[in-house]
């Protein structure tokens, strides 16, 4: 579970890397003559990740197999039934040695009839007739036959059938876990790609403009009205931010790849976001109700049910004192030939039996009793768990509601900050085109304008993470 969620935090601080992004970003589809083309909102690209996100299918997976283990445990209720057929070879029949309990019914047959020996005395019946070799059995033997065995009772059976709907919802609870880790990644990520929609605007409106200032100046230089250091000085302006947006570039389409992988989407399709992000949107009610529960949030849904399965595990302990009682039933034939014709004439002799079986347990050396202990601490540990992560839902709320509160402030006030520095900008470039500015003062107008954008596109992007986060923390994304 950890590793998971390590793979999972790690994919999204990699996408987090990129810091902004464009609108639109279309790659080369891997088969030219097949190009796949994708238009998401956030919901969208949720949707489809819950699809084909290769982490997600490994937890639904994770729900197919309990299922199947739920079905190894209701298979030890069911009858077992076994058929067997068998024949065997005996090349030398075994020997057995045994009393002579023949002679002396003959002795006592010459007694009864007065029968005399060779000296005319009667026969008398010897002291010690001694052994007689014998050997029972055929060379061929053939059985068939069917056996039949039922648990009737057993204490840890009857709590694993009671466990089972216990086990599956455990095991799609942990599903749900893993996908509302990945929506909220695809909701940080997807946002990140939005809000470069508003810093790539800016970019190219700020190139604009130094590209009309540098017009402008080289005009006035023409003419005598400025020097060489003040065209170059611009155009390392431009330069610079002409570099800028190359890498912003270069992030954005790092970031797309990104939120493909994430998505389970082959890298090469292409990506088109269609959500829009505005302030009003970052602000739209999300604190007019501050009430929240913790049953909302699923890692808490999650410890919950693991709390019911470590009471059936005290449970199936307990049981495991009390008497198991089974069923066993038999039904064969069996034949001997000494000759292996079983085909043909011959009988099959019928054996059947039915057994009933108490198994009661006495003492294992404390075994039991040792196992009951230690899922009792299991389960403190387990309430232990749950206590902590509710302090740690209550103060991941309150450190939520806190950053959105102040990453809200931060961007009312950057966008405040962005539309002076912008006005401040206009008036030294009217000042100047009208003599009474310097260009120094231009260049320091356009400097903080930048700065000011800048600002304000990291306080966009604070903010909508703010909110997610939130959203995350309430159980309401």
């Amino acid at each position: 579970m950890n590793s998971m969620k390590e793979q999972i935090r790690t994919a999204g601080c990699s996408l987090i890397l990129a810091l902004l992004s464009l609108p639109v970003m279309a790659q080369a589809p891997a088969d030219p003559a097949k190009p796949a083309r994708h238009s998401f909102s956030v919901q969208q690209a949720v949707d489809y990740a819950l699809k084909n996100n290769e982490t997600v299918k490994n937890a639904l997976l994770d729900v197919q197999y309990q299922e199947q283990v739920n079905r190894e445990v209701t298979s030890r209720a069911y009858p077992g039934i076994n058929a067997s057929l068998g024949t065997t070879y005996n090349p030398n029949i075994a020997t057995q040695v045994i009393p002579n309990f023949i002679s002396p019914a003959t002795y006592q047959v010459l007694i009864d009839e007065g029968v005399k020996d060779g000296n005319g005395n009667p026969v008398q019946m010897p002291p010690d007739f001694g052994f007689i070799a014998a050997q029972f059995g055929t060379k061929y033997n053939a059985s068939a036959g069917i056996a039949l065995s039922q648990i009737l009772f057993d204490g840890q059976v009857f709590v694993g059938l009671q466990a089972r709907d216990a086990t599956m919802r455990f095991a799609r609870k942990n599903a749900e876990v893993t996908e509302e880790m990945i929506k909220t990644n695809i909701h940080k990520v997807y946002y990140q790609l939005v809000v470069a929609k508003t810093q790539t605007a800016l970019l190219d409106a700020n190139i604009g403009l130094m590209e009309k200032n540098l017009a402008d100046t080289r005009v006035m230089y023409d003419n005598g009205f400025a020097e060489k250091l003040d065209v170059d000085k611009l155009n390392v302006i431009l330069t610079n931010l002409q570099t800028e947006k190359t890498k912003v570039l270069n992030q954005v389409s790092n970031g797309y790849y990104g939120l493909k992988t994430l998505m389970g989407m082959p890298v090469m399709d292409e990506l088109v976001l269609t959500d829009t992000l505005s302030d009003e949107q970052i602000k739209e009610g999300i604190l007019e109700g501050s009430l929240y529960s913790y049953e909302d949030r699923k890692e808490y849904q999650y410890a919950q049910i693991g709390k019911e399965l470590n009471q059936y595990n005290i449970k199936r302990y307990k049981l495991s004192q009390i008497p198991t009682v089974t069923l066993n039933g038999q039904y064969a034939k069996n034949a001997q030939r000494n000759q292996w014709n079983f085909f043909g004439r011959g009988d099959w002799f019928t054996i059947s039996s039915v057994g009933l079986n108490i198994t009661i347990p006495i003492f294992n050396g404390f075994y039991t009793k040792t196992k009951i202990q230690q899922a009792r601490i299991t389960l403190r540990q387990t309430e232990n768990r749950i206590e902590a992560l509710k302090k740690s839902i209550d103060a991941e709320v309150e450190t939520a509601r806190n950053n959105y509160r102040s990453a809200v402030s931060n961007m009312d006030y950057q966008k405040k900050n962005m539309e002076l520095a912008t006005q401040v900008y206009q008036q030294t470039k009217k000042k100047y085109e009208v003599g009474t500015g310097s260009q120094t003062e231009i260049n320091t107008a356009q400097v903080e304008l930048k700065t000011a954008q800048t600002s304000y596109v990291t306080a966009l992007y604070d903010a909508v993470i703010a909110r997610i986060d939130y959203l995350k923390a309430t159980g309401k994304l």
